[in-house]
């Protein structure tokens, strides 16, 4: 795979995956159940790691990534419908995201291009498994508590509320 291929891979496996991650942010904005909006916290900080290791290689190879813009959702029904709403359609593109890579990172021909997203694709799998669980009911996603132990209530959509000192 020659220099310029492999560059516009990763340019293309970088909007793609910043695409993914912007969704995600989105979605955390409408998922209000504590555990499972500290659960897209997590993935979201996971691809934002992620990411930063493509745009590491893409400036190795002088080249320069795209961002993704936030996408607006509205999801229909009521609070519990939109976040089942919101979970499914994420568990579904991340899948997508797996399958539409999958090939291609294994015919990369740079050894630690190829490992490198792997394990994206790997911790993607991941995120997808943590909205089945979701889906599922299941509110233990990143640890257990002890018992009795739990949070009430719900998570406001944005991601930092104060003011500016």
């Amino acid at each position: 795979m020659r220099p310029a291929e492999l560059l516009e891979l990763l340019r293309e496996f970088y909007r793609d995956k910043s695409a993914l991650r912007q969704r995600h942010a989105a979605g955390a904005k409408l998922i209000g159940q504590y555990d499972f909006n500290n659960t897209y916290q997590y993935i979201i900080n996971r691809e934002d790691l992620q990411l930063s290791w493509v745009r590491d290689a893409i400036v190795d190879l002088g080249g320069t990534p795209e961002d993704a813009p936030e996408p607006q959702l509205q999801p229909q029904g009521t609070k519990a419908e939109a976040q089942t709403s919101v979970l499914r359609e994420d568990r579904e593109q991340a899948q997508a995201f797996v399958e539409r890579w999958r090939d291609r990172v294994e015919r990369t021909t740079n050894a630690r291009v190829k490992n490198m997203l792997r394990v994206v694709l790997g911790e993607t799998l991941e995120a997808r498994r943590f909205f089945d669980q979701a889906l599922a009911g299941l509110t233990d996603l990143l640890g257990r508590r002890a018992d009795g132990a739990g949070t009430a209530g719900t998570v406001i959509p944005t991601r930092w509320v104060g003011t500016n000192p």
